[in-house]
Formats: C-alpha cells, sequence, structure tokens
C-alpha cells in the first residue's frame, strides 16, 4: 500500500508517523510545500518575543530524521497542485529545481492547513502573518532591522499572543480590534480584566476599529486616525486552504472547509482530510464547524492512520477548547459562549462564580472568574469560560472532560477531584459551579444576570448589597439599598414591602445565603445577582449594550 500525504506539520506528520507503527510495509510520502515539514507553529509568538530563545527550538524533526526512524519519503519545497481522482495520482511541482512529476497513490491524505486572511486594503503587502517558521523569520528580520513600533491587527489568540510578545521585545505595541472586546471567543465581561492587563503592560488596545489601510510607516483606520507602525502584524483569523481539493471535484462542506465524515474521508473513499483544511462536527449541534486547533489536527492525523490500517475509529464532535497566555493573566473556553448560544436562540442559564485559585489559607490564592453555561431543561453542559493568573486552564480542562462524558452541570459538584491548600480547596471551584447549577435547578437558588438587572429594576424590583458598607462605599449599583448580610435579620423593617427582591455581594456567595435568609423571612423568592458585583462592575465597563432590552428577560424567568 501506497500512501501519500499532502502536508506535514501537525495532521500530516501525526498521519504519517502513527501508520509506519501500524504498517511497516506502507510506502508513505509526504508532500511540504514549505521549507520545514515539522514545527511548533504555537510557539512563533514566543520565539519573537524571545521566550524561545532558539529558533531551531521551534524545528521539531527534519526529513532525514523521519527517514532515520520511521523509513518515511518526506519531501520538503515540494508543492502539490493537483490531484487526479480517477487515476490516483498526484501532480507535484518541484518548487527547487522547477520541474512537475506524477506521484501515484493507494491512499490520499490531505493537510494543507489553512492560509490567513488578508484584506484587499492600499499597502497591504507590508503587514506580515505569522502561521510559519517563514513568516517568523520575515517579522524577526524587521525587528532586526529596527522596528520600535508595531500595530497588530486581530485580538484573537495569536494576535493577543503576538501583541503581548512583541511588547516583551521593547516595542510601542497597538492593538486593534473590530469588535468591542479582545478575544471574541470570550463573553464581554470575561474577556474584560484581559483588556485591563493588556493595556497594564503598555499595550494599547483599540476596541470597535477597523484597518483601513498601510502606509510605509504607519497605519490608517477607517476613522481617520493613523497609527504609527514600522511593523504590521495581521492576525484576523484563517481560511481553509480547499482550492486543492475543489479543483479535484472534492466536497467542500457549508462552512468551506473540506468535507469529510466520522472517519476523515472525503467525498472520495480513497481520500482523506485532516487539520484546518478539514470541517469537524460541533460538539454541541453536530453541525459542521471550523476548529482550526494543533490537537485536533494531531488527533485526526493519528484517526486516519488507524483508519487506513483497518482499525474500527471515529472522529469525537469538536468542542474547541484552547487557552492563552496574557502576560500575567490566563484566559481559557471550552464550548459555546452566550453570545453564540443567544445567536442561535438556544435555551441557556449562566453561572458565574469567583473562587480562589487555591485554598485562601494558604498563601498566594488569587482570584479566578469562571462562567459556566448549561441547558435548563436537561441541564446539559453548553460551554464554559476562566479568566486569571493560575489554576484557570485545569478547571476548564475538568469541565471540558466532563461535557465530553455526557455529564450534566450539577453533576460537577460531586466530582472527585485532587486536593492540597497549594493546589486548590476542598470545595473546588469546578465543584463549586455544580453546587450554583444544583441549586438553580431545585429551586433552592434563582438568579438575576449582569444583563437582566436593569430590566429587573425597572419593572420594579428592590436591590440589596449585602456586602459591608465599606465595601459598598469603594463602589456600588445605583439605587441599591446597602444591608449587611449579618444584619438582616435585625433591619428587617428596612426591607421594601411587595417587591420582588434581588440581592447582591461583592462574587455570589454571600449573595446566595442572603437570598435563602430573605425568602424565608420574608416569604417571597428572592434573586442572587448571578457573579456578583464583580461580574456586573466587569461587565458595565467594557459592554455598551449592557442594558439592551433584546439582552434583557423578566424576573419570573
Amino acid at each position: 500500500m501506497k500512501v501519500v500525504i499532502v502536508g506535514g506539520v501537525a495532521g500530516g506528520m501525526s498521519a504519517a508517523t502513527r501508520l509506519r507503527r501500524l504498517e511497516e510495509d506502507a510506502e508513505i510520502v509526504v508532500l511540504e510545500r514549505g521549507a520545514h515539514v515539522s514545527y511548533a507553529n504555537c510557539g512563533l509568538p514566543y520565539y519573537l518575543g524571545g521566550v524561545i530563545e532558539e529558533r531551531d527550538a521551534l524545528l521539531l524533526q527534519t526529513p532525514e530524521a523521519l527517514r532515520a526512524r520511521f523509513g518515511l519519503d518526506v519531501r520538503v519545497r515540494s508543492e502539490a497542485v493537483a490531484i487526479d481522482l480517477a487515476a490516483r495520482t498526484v501532480r507535484v511541482r518541484d518548487l527547487v529545481g522547477g520541474g512537475e512529476y506524477e506521484e501515484a497513490y493507494d491512499r490520499l491524505v490531505l493537510s494543507p492547513g489553512a492560509r490567513p486572511f488578508v484584506p484587499d486594503l492600499p499597502g497591504i503587502e507590508r503587514a506580515r502573518t505569522l502561521r510559519d517558521v517563514a513568516d517568523a523569520d520575515r517579522v524577526a528580520a524587521d525587528l532586526d532591522a529596527g522596528a520600535h513600533t508595531a500595530v497588530v491587527v486581530g485580538a484573537g489568540f495569536i494576535g493577543v499572543e503576538a501583541a503581548e510578545n512583541l511588547r516583551e521585545r521593547g516595542l510601542t505595541v497597538t492593538l486593534v480590534e473590530l469588535a468591542d472586546q479582545v478575544l471574541p471567543p470570550l463573553d464581554a465581561e470575561m474577556a474584560a480584566p484581559l483588556t485591563t492587563e493588556l493595556r497594564a503592560h503598555g499595550v494599547r488596545v483599540e476596541l470597535g476599529a477597523q484597518l483601513a489601510a498601510v502606509g510605509p510607516d504607519q497605519v490608517t483606520l477607517a476613522d481617520g486616525r493613523t497609527l504609527a507602525a514600522d511593523l504590521v502584524v495581521l492576525a484576523i483569523g484563517v481560511r481553509p486552504e480547499t482550492a486543492l481539493a475543489r479543483a479535484a471535484g472534492l466536497a467542500v462542506g457549508p462552512r468551506g472547509g473540506i468535507a469529510v465524515d466520522a472517519c476523515q474521508r472525503t467525498s472520495d473513499p480513497r481520500v482523506y482530510a485532516v487539520g484546518d483544511a478539514a470541517e469537524k462536527r460541533d460538539a454541541l449541534t453536530g453541525e459542521p464547524a471550523l476548529v482550526p486547533l494543533a490537537n485536533l489536527a494531531n488527533r485526526h492525523g493519528r484517526l486516519v492512520a488507524d483508519v487506513i490500517a483497518g482499525r474500527p475509529v471515529r472522529a469525537r464532535e469538536a468542542a474547541g477548547t484552547a487557552v492563552v497566555k496574557v502576560f500575567g493573566r490566563t484566559a481559557a473556553a471550552t464550548g459555546w459562549n452566550e453570545k453564540r448560544l443567544r445567536a442561535a436562540g438556544r435555551p441557556y442559564q449562566a453561572v458565574h462564580l469567583h473562587p480562589g485559585s487555591h485554598a485562601g489559607y494558604y498563601p498566594g490564592a488569587s482570584p479566578i472568574a469562571l462562567k459556566v453555561l448549561y441547558d435548563p431543561d436537561d441541564l446539559r453542559i453548553l460551554g464554559a469560560q476562566a479568566v486569571g493568573t493560575e489554576g484557570v486552564e485545569k478547571r476548564v480542562d475538568v469541565i471540558a472532560t466532563a461535557m465530553a462524558g455526557g455529564l450534566t452541570a450539577p453533576d460537577l459538584a460531586d466530582l472527585e477531584l485532587a486536593y492540597a491548600p497549594p493546589y486548590g480547596s476542598a470545595k473546588d471551584p469546578v465543584n463549586m459551579a455544580g453546587m450554583i447549577a444544583e441549586n438553580l435547578a431545585t429551586g433552592t437558588g434563582r438568579a438575576v444576570q449582569w444583563h437582566e438587572l436593569d430590566a429587573a429594576l425597572a419593572d420594579g424590583a428592590a436591590l440589596i448589597d449585602v456586602r459591608t458598607a465599606a465595601e459598598h462605599a469603594r463602589g456600588s449599583i445605583p439605587g441599591a439599598l446597602n444591608i449587611p448580610v449579618d444584619r438582616l435579620r435585625d433591619r428587617l423593617d428596612e426591607i421594601p414591602a411587595g417587591q420582588p427582591l434581588i440581592v447582591h455581594c461583592q462574587v455570589g456567595l454571600r449573595g446566595h445565603t442572603a437570598a435563602r435568609l430573605l425568602t424565608q423571612l420574608t416569604g417571597r423568592p428572592t434573586a442572587n445577582l448571578d457573579g456578583g458585583y464583580a461580574t456586573w462592575a466587569a461587565a458595565r465597563t467594557t459592554c455598551p449594550d449592557a442594558a439592551d432590552p433584546a439582552r434583557s428577560a423578566p424576573l419570573a424567568a
């Protein structure tokens, strides 16, 4: 059996090496149009920032090493330019010598990846992208030539990483983002601390801004403003590389990637596709999705090798679990965010909490902002996000695992997680999220979201701040009556009569206690402001549509 693999890096090389471990007699040819077949593209920003000091550390394998260990025929600077499905051949262009030849196959694996999106704007040819080692070399050359100012366009994961690392190199950096927040995969109130973190480290953040033109040493925004820019980095997103597949007549899916089944087969059963070019199946809906993540490319490359070897395997649906470092903070997410659920018209319940990263009595604990979204009917977990300085990614990983295992949100309360004071709490943040969900599901608790509060107050609800007087003085929600939770029994006569009640504390914990107390003492169901003042304050400082009635629900809901 002869297998030809188009494209290396995560998907292609995982397929090639796994297949060799399973099929020693197979002939395996890898065609890579770039100069490097196996490199750590996720490490490129950190190489530019000097965190990864040696360029060679990015180069994971060479053709020579792969031939010696795995018996692979790896050909770099070899571009697949056409596929003849009937003849089962690939036309290959030698980018060094310039000639072309036909390469026959029994099975073909396509792993061409994705290309950065580059808008058609004046002067855009001066802008850099950051997708492969050659891109990093070009940016490094600009830095070595004395670049002092940089504009990074796009505040997604790559854009934020690029901005951080260019700032660490000492450049004056501006991050330009069309949306009204950084890291659009997060919800606005979760992204707010990351904007603060970027600005605190000297990155100028321009939200709601659009690139219009690139000049010799500056960029122009759509509103006419100019920004100094010796270096311009585009991180607007990627598009799947499907030209080769389209020209061959392979089916392309509704999301614009190569259509594949659960075994990564394309519309031709002898041809497979993996990595960023191939569509995935969304974990929530099962519908086609584009999820350009290296871990999925690795997993699906390995899976294709198993399929070719005759093993009965199928790809799992993709939740899109991801993590990013933003100077001293970490943000992680899995599944759908609230914006996406709301846009799809899908019912959901949100839970916000701000627990410590580990036991509060052990030195060094820091707060984590954790958000869990779940279906209010079947309690299925729909997504989660977390931001903090430590312990963030492990909490999201646990929730992603729970989602994959079909656990409900209340089930999180009963997970047995490792605990010692330096690492966690007896009630882990994940457990606490499950407890809140359980309270809401059983009617033990009622919640109002930060974006529902204005509508609820307009409908006549009374808001009680159960924090201390000192906390209230440092910052409060307009119109809130301050009665500390420990004084509620003594000051019941101050509680407005005949109105629905909403309570809040700083993060939600004391608020739950107060809500339970008032529900029993007044006979009126009392709701707790989910995530407390901390979530409300973060959201109100960054969300221009915080009081949008379209986002609000009546208190009774």
